[in-house]
């Protein structure tokens, strides 16, 4: 077996520069010392342009040396994204094939001549057919989907997969299970992965895991180690090294994620979320007044303003951020009032969507509307990972994970880091709600074992 890992790592181009102290001295940082401790160890990265920015543009030069020597020597592949991290689905084909050059120009720039990404990850894993004609034609071999894109149930992964619907492009699919194990720190020793990943140790087959870079270390303390035990326990590769080792597959037809699952942008572009609505329609006015203008100032302020960050955070499911909403807005907003030209209609009309963006988000939380959305979403997705089989750690394991996640919030909150608290919290949540489902699911169990028994 082989363990080929992707991480994203990115931040918004809005973000502090304290955050991104942080995540640079928590995560990126740390991701290299681990993999110059293992020389062997290899990662498949996205660095998004807009991260690449930031870092250059707040002294962090060395950190991006680091990664082009690592680039260089064949130890990570980098891949191809867009750069400012926009929902693509939602944007015109124009817009879309912008964020990708945006991104090869800045990561070439910064990365040199190693930098010649193979394969492309669209910000959120995110596919529909539309997507993958464009990522084609723009000469990209592979792309990084989400399991939930495969029409049925995936099967081990022995092979590469070929697009029936998009010929030339291969298909390489995230395992959900294996990467929610090490994301959500449901492990934290190699022997626990192992034991997860069972009779595949043996086998011939590549296990692909996907996740945030940030996990290690930023948002998880400490599990950068458990990043380093594993590429020095496990076979690994980059995703591109798969051809060496596997042979293509027969064609497969890929679903949209539309198709492939209920709701499946709800997140990012959720019709039913009165905040998603009047986001997206200052977006399209934005794109409207601003995408004309050639390059400069109000055309690099409109690349910015379309990352997805900000309808994230709308979704309360269960992410939340009234700031991230606000700065979102602000800049869309901006992106119309300095568009060379633009109208006074086009300016009034996305002040009025400004001000209901923001007055709808006060009301959200002042009405306790975000907590009884945040509280859903948690309960569902813990009966989901229930019932679909991606739990199944002993409740032990759950109530040390929970102890210890309970430190990290203590200091947080000592430390005043109280964002990161509310994650730990949140996280804590999630457990604690997946502990009580096992727990009533053995109480029905019991109660019918009782029935039968009389």
């Amino acid at each position: 077996m082989r363990w080929v890992n992707f991480l994203h790592i990115y931040q918004p181009p809005s973000q502090t520069p304290e955050i991104l102290r942080r995540a640079t001295e928590e995560s990126y940082k740390k991701i290299v010392e681990q993999l110059d401790l293992v020389p062997e160890g290899k990662l498949t990265i996205n660095i998004s342009g807009a991260l690449t920015e930031l870092l250059h543009h707040h002294g962090y030069d060395d950190v991006l040396a680091d990664y082009r020597r690592l680039l260089e020597r064949g130890q990570i592949e980098l891949t191809e994204s867009a750069c400012y991290h926009p929902f693509l689905p939602a944007l015109p084909r124009a817009e879309i094939i912008r964020q990708i050059e945006l991104n090869q120009k800045i990561n070439r720039e910064h990365f040199g001549p190693s930098y010649q990404p193979k394969g492309f990850y669209a910000p959120e894993m995110v596919y529909t057919p539309e997507l993958g004609n464009i990522i084609r034609e723009l000469g990209y071999r592979w792309a990084l989907i989400d399991e939930a894109s495969y029409p049925g149930s995936l099967p081990d992964a022995n092979c590469v997969y070929q697009s029936e619907d998009i010929p030339g492009l291969d298909i390489f699919f995230r395992n959900r299970n294996f990467s929610f194990e090490i994301l959500s720190a449901q492990i934290d020793k190699v022997d626990d992965f192992k034991k997860s990943l069972g009779d595949r140790l043996e086998q011939d087959v590549y296990v692909l895991t996907g996740m945030d870079g940030e996990t290690f270390g930023h948002h998880r303390y400490g599990l950068e180690k458990l990043l380093g035990a594993l590429l020095q326990a496990l076979p690994t590769a980059t995703i591109s090294e798969l051809y060496e080792f596997f042979p293509l597959q027969g064609t497969w037809a890929l679903l949209s994620l539309d198709e492939a699952r209920r709701e499946p942008f709800s997140r990012w572009w959720n019709l039913k979320n009165d905040i998603h609505k009047l986001q997206w329609e200052l977006t399209d006015l934005a794109i409207k007044v601003g995408s004309s203008q050639g390059e400069g100032e109000s055309r690099n302020t409109l690349d910015q303003a379309l990352h997805s960050d900000q309808y994230w955070w709308a979704s309360a499911k269960p992410w939340w951020n009234i700031d991230m909403i606000g700065q979102g807005a602000t800049e869309l907003l901006d992106a119309v009032l300095t568009a060379p030209g633009v109208s006074e209609d086009d300016k009034s009309h996305a002040a009025k969507l400004f001000q209901e963006i923001l007055r709808t988000a006060f009301h959200w939380r002042a009405s306790g509307y975000v907590d009884k959305l945040v509280t859903e979403f948690i309960d569902e997705e813990a009966r989901f990972r229930i019932e679909s089989g991606l739990t199944g750690q002993p409740v032990k394991k759950i109530q040390a994970l929970i102890a210890d996640l309970q430190r990290q919030l203590d200091v947080a909150v000592a430390a005043t880091e109280y964002n990161r608290a509310s994650d730990f919290k949140r996280r804590i949540g999630e457990l604690q709600a997946e502990l009580k489902n096992i727990a009533g699911k053995k109480a029905d169990n019991e109660g019918e074992q009782g029935d039968w028994g009389t």
